[in-house]
């Protein structure tokens, strides 16, 4: 789904690793960049791409600062003039010179952002965030404008004005931004509002130093080499004293979750795993001091935020939240995820057996494995049942292999090509720079380019989970500034060591094809206003459909023999392995879904609901999980990406968007076979998914590819859960 680095509402929009900058209003759009001149944006070279080889703090920032202060001029002068003007015509006269004056401030934003996950001793958090920071308020003004949100909206409702598809659903945008943001409000009202939002601000902001607090201050010290014999030597690097002898010790675990996860998966010692545990699920509650204790600051978020809702006429906060979902109301949403549960439960009861089983077949004394058993024992039984064997699993996946794999089938699918091209500035010696043609068009001038940054370098990245990457906008497809898109693809993968090449696992290529499916989107638009191109104007619940759709490739054998070949003998992926690789798919399928599905649940009634969390936390568990609820458990204190992250009334949207790729995907399996198919299929897709943006709804995307509306099913088959139901009746 999710992660958070700000704490921002999150906004229709999906831009630049789906952060969004927290305003005055409910939401705000991304950066969304055109081509612009040295004049205008010094970071620029010649050929219009940022010259990362001279790129300074200060050049980014004295960049932000100008072009902040003339976006936020440009406003002023807008609203002044259309307002003297009797018959305005609202692209030429506001929303075109609107763009052409953001597109500046945006690209040396998107500049600053890149650096900010690629190389962080260029582009440090502190000096990032005051860059940020700068760049929110400037483009508070853009959804925040009355005088705009009336000029949109009397066009928009105007019959005789001639307007294209693409033209209406831009006003609508900008219609419903500024109805979500208080604009139809009364004067008193919309103060009330605004002092609304700056209560949730101030409140998200406590929030979010209470996490930090209490997050940042466990550590746990381990002398003994028997508790860490089993880590991969990647978490040995980023927890021992000394990253360049992972076996030395000391080793340091924390709470960030590129620690924790692994520890717990991997960690002998089952008093040290309960300690780990507990430190975890007790963060920011009861049992932790007062300053960092945050029961009564959320409980004073939640309320807040449903009393916003209402004010704009909303039951609560969950009901207006579904005016930026594909699912489009709480009941749709809520039956579609009881069709989900009603599968995944039954199937994590035998899960959950059948591990608690295979755990005392291997001297595991208790009665029953606990919360901080499942990740340990899971890791033994997939190891024990589908031969996985990360390290041996890895010499396969050489990543130069992958993506040459990757960028063919990406090229017969959609009918596109990727060349590099060594012309380009980069920010470090192992960042590669490629251009993007479509060829039915032309092999000589691209629609796009992207970054692609694909090595671990200690603490000089952003880092957040073990297997993660990033997607980061630069520039965004927009015919006012004669602009083609452009992406940094950023990836923590195990750097080459001497002759041998990067080696990924199994979790890296899924990130690295879920990536290349996030990004496609962005670079293959062929949507012309950028406030609807790409992943702009895309739903909430919609933005991860082309991630989790390429992640479906990888388990076709015909995938995995063409991404695999052993780094030194060259063979391909065994064939048992293949085949494993895909039947591990299944692995506690139930129980993984069940958890989302929790989250998400508690997620809608804690933004809709008055009940103290305690109680509903104590009525949904059971609900959802065959263990029980730990007593000391307190998980919604420190459910950070509803709280401080982008998620509120929104954590379902990662499970919504793998449901509807599923879905999506089963056009292309119904044809596997046939090369011709899948290219008309692929081009189908092209054109819809990958082209239309946010130009049209999702869902109306969907029957346009699909011919009908979205089934749940293609999830539950994909997981393998519908055969795990059936054996257990």
């Amino acid at each position: 789904m999710a992660v958070s680095f700000c704490g921002r509402k999150i906004a229709l929009t999906r831009r630049n690793f789906l952060k969004i900058p927290k305003r005055h209003g409910y939401i705000v759009l991304l950066p969304e960049i055109g081509e612009e001149s040295l004049e205008k944006n010094p970071l620029l070279k010649d050929n219009n791409l940022p010259e990362f080889d001279t790129i300074t703090i200060e050049k980014c920032t004295a960049a932000i600062g100008r072009q902040t202060v003339e976006f936020e001029e440009k406003m002023k002068t807008l609203e002044k003039d259309v307002q003297t003007k009797a018959d305005s015509d609202v692209f030429n006269d506001w929303l075109h010179p609107i763009e052409d004056t953001y597109l500046p401030l945006e690209t040396t934003w998107g500049i600053a952002k890149t650096l900010y996950f690629g190389n962080q001793s260029l582009m440090p958090t502190k000096c990032y965030m005051g860059i940020h920071d700068r760049a929110t308020k400037a483009a508070a003004s853009k959804f925040g404008s009355a005088p705009l949100y009336r000029a949109c909206k009397e066009a928009l409702d105007n019959k005789d004005i001639k307007l294209t598809h693409s033209q209406k659903r831009v006003l609508s945008k900008y219609v419903l931004e500024g109805t979500l943001n208080g604009l139809a409000l009364q004067p008193e009202e919309f103060s009330k509002y605004i002092d609304d939002l700056n209560y949730i601000l101030l409140k998200t902001k406590e929030y979010k130093a209470k996490y930090e607090g209490a997050t940042g201050a466990y550590k746990l010290l381990i002398q003994n080499k028997l508790v860490v014999e089993d880590f991969p030597e990647d978490v040995l690097r980023s927890i021992a004293a000394n990253p360049a002898q992972p076996f030395a010790g000391p080793w340091t675990i924390t709470m960030k979750p590129y620690v924790l996860n692994p520890f717990m998966e991997y960690c002998p010692d089952r008093k040290l795993r309960a300690t780990v545990w507990d430190a975890d699920v007790t963060r920011c509650g009861i049992y932790q001091e007062r300053s960092v204790q945050s029961s009564v600051t959320l409980e004073e978020l939640r309320d807040r935020r449903i009393t916003q809702a209402q004010r704009l006429g909303y039951k609560h906060f969950a009901e207006m939240s579904m005016e930026t979902k594909m699912a489009g109301n709480l009941d749709n949403l809520q039956s579609t995820l009881e069709v989900l549960r009603n599968t995944a439960l039954p199937a994590q009861k035998q899960e959950i057996a059948s591990l608690t089983d295979f755990a005392r077949e291997r001297d595991f004394e208790d009665t029953t494995i606990r919360m901080w058993d499942v990740a340990y024992w899971s890791r033994k039984q997939r190891r024990s049942i589908y031969n996985y064997d990360e390290a041996e699993w890895r010499s396969y996946f050489p990543l130069p292999t992958v993506l040459s794999g990757l960028f063919e089938h990406i090229e017969m699918l959609f009918n596109v090509k990727f060349v590099e091209n060594e012309k380009a500035d980069i920010w470090h010696k192992d960042v590669r720079f490629f251009d993007v043609f479509d060829l039915k068009q032309s092999s000589v001038a691209p629609i796009a380019n992207f970054y692609l940054d694909p090595y671990a370098r200690g603490t000089d990245k952003f880092r957040k989970e073990r297997d993660s990457g990033w997607v980061s906008t630069i520039k965004s497809k927009s015919k006012i500034g004669n602009s083609a898109p452009l992406i940094a693809m950023i990836f923590n993968f195990p750097p080459p060591i001497n002759d041998q090449p990067s080696l990924l696992s199994f979790e890296d290529v899924k990130i690295l094809f879920q990536k290349f499916g996030h990004a496609l989107q962005h670079l293959l638009t062929t949507v012309e206003y950028s406030d609807i191109s790409g992943l702009s104007f895309v739903e909430w619940d919609a933005v991860f459909i082309c991630d989790y759709f390429m992640e479906n490739w990888l388990y076709e054998p015909f995938m995995l023999q063409k991404i695999s070949s052993h780094y030194e003998t060259k063979q391909p992926l065994p064939l048992e392995t293949i085949e494993n690789i895909k039947r591990m798919r299944s692995h506690l399928a139930g129980y993984k879904l069940c958890r989302e599905l929790y989250l998400s649940q508690l997620d809608l009634e804690l933004h809709s609901s008055e009940t103290f969390w305690v109680p509903m936390v104590k009525k949904l568990w059971p609900k959802y999980f065959v263990l029980p609820l730990e007593k000391r458990d307190v998980h919604v204190c420190n459910f950070e990406s509803i709280w401080s992250g982008n998620w509120a009334a929104a954590y379902f949207s990662k499970v919504w968007s793998e449901m509807i790729a599923a879905d999506l995907y089963t056009a292309f399996q119904e044809t596997r076979s046939d090369n011709s198919q899948q290219k008309e299929i692929g081009a189908r897709f092209r054109n819809t998914f990958l082209s239309l943006g946010g130009s049209y709804p999702t869902a109306e995307v969907f029957r346009k590819f699909r011919g009908r509306d979205p089934s749940p099913q293609a999830l539950l088959n994909n997981l393998g859960l519908m055969e795990a139901t059936k054996e257990v009746k």
